[in-house]
């Protein structure tokens, strides 16, 4: 049994994994103040909830975009399990070609969504994370990582949104019956639903042009399920997709 993390700006998912199957999944709100003793204890909360022996873990691994927190939780880990936790980091087994000007700027979240989406769907492939940033990245016909694009999150730019003028609200993404919304509230929503929409089906277009071949699309994030259902393209959703990527990097890079 491992413990898997994967750190966003806004969130943390915690995943317990056995044997490459996902036993549990628990969400927190990433918090830059947290010291590596308070991360601790909410992990042993987890793990006391759903009555797991902390002496069944034989590893965990961490993928983060939010360095103070990958070096607190580390220590949180180590201090509950007694095991260095892997991080994902340049330098790290992935089986995977990655063709971009620096790969050592490549970020941790868009190393394990590819890594899992190979090895679940196969090449070529888009993978889409909707998380405070929205990634969509490529995946050739021969497995290598070929780059992508990084748009604005929604709730990142409906926050910015409504706080940057007076009489918009912040509002729930929610998607309205119409897209001809009649109303200022189920505009912002036609926006940011219909809108991110119509914007990943004419991503997706661009990107199967550019590298001249049909892909399959995968998504994941908190938002996914509610944007892809209304894309004109068949993505597959997948909320899982991120721990299945870092039971895979974990399962290469353990040693045996």
């Amino acid at each position: 049994m491992i413990l898997a993390i994967d750190v966003g700006n806004t969130n943390i998912v915690l995943g317990i994994i056995e044997n490459g199957e996902i036993q549990n999944v628990v969400r927190i709100h990433t918090d830059l103040r947290e010291t590596g003793t308070e991360y601790a204890i909410k992990l042993r909360q987890v793990t006391d909830f759903y009555g797991i022996d902390l002496k069944s873990f034989e590893g965990a691994i961490i993928s983060s975009v939010v360095p103070p927190v990958t070096e607190s939780l580390r220590l949180a880990v180590e201090s509950l399990i007694g095991k260095k936790p892997l991080i994902v980091a340049p330098g790290m087994k992935t089986g995977m070609n990655v063709r971009i000007d620096d790969p050592s700027t490549m970020a941790g979240d868009l190393v394990v969504g590819s890594v899992a989406a190979i090895a679940c769907y196969g090449a070529p492939l888009i993978v889409i994370d909707m998380g405070t940033a929205t990634t969509m990245v490529l995946i050739d016909n021969e497995g290598s990582y070929r780059g992508g694009a990084i748009i604005p999150g929604i709730k990142l730019s409906y926050g910015a949104l409504s706080s940057g003028t007076s009489l918009l609200p912040d509002i729930a993404i929610l998607p309205p019956k119409k897209v001809i919304a009649t109303n200022t509230v189920d505009s912002m929503r036609s926006g940011a639903v219909y809108g991110t929409a119509a914007m990943l089906d004419g991503m997706i277009d661009r990107m199967e042009k550019e590298i001249g071949y049909p892909c399959t699309v995968v998504a994941t994030g908190g938002l996914a399920r509610t944007v892809v259902q209304n894309c004109s393209r068949d993505i597959i959703y997948d909320a899982d997709l991120l721990l299945k990527g870092l039971w895979g990097l974990y399962d290469r890079n353990r040693k045996s």
